[in-house]
């Protein structure tokens, strides 16, 4: 056991994902990071939306791993990539490679920073 809680999403804390229907590309520094029509839509309390696009879908070349590290009692570990702009985009990407039960439809997905990115949703 990894000492660290983990947590059910539930009435005081909910989270669903559902498959966004719009088409989802994100860009940076004017390049095309990801782009998908198969984003995952995660709702988590009363945090953002936030899309999950699958890693086949995002150019995974023009991202960086890092070192950085967060955990989620709800989700797991997430391990980060940084963007190909520089400082302001270091640890703007995250994913959770082996995240729990209750969210694992985004495993081998990954998720940005909206403040770091531009998200361009198509109906």
């Amino acid at each position: 056991m990894n000492g660290k809680p983990i947590k059910i999403p539930g009435p005081d804390h909910p989270i669903t994902i559902t498959p966004e229907t719009a088409h989802v590309i994100v860009r940076a520094g004017g390049q095309v990071i990801a782009d998908t029509n198969r984003a995952l839509a995660l709702k988590e309390a009363s945090y953002p939306g936030v899309f999950y696009i699958p890693r086949e879908d995002a150019k995974m070349d023009l991202l960086s791993r890092t070192d950085h590290q967060t955990y989620c009692p709800y989700k797991g570990d997430a391990a980060y990539f940084s963007l190909p702009t520089g400082d302001e985009g270091r640890n703007a990407v995250w994913t959770y490679e082996s995240p729990y039960d209750a969210v694992s439809p985004i495993k081998d997905h990954l998720a940005f920073y909206a403040d770091k990115v531009e998200i361009e949703v198509r109906a």
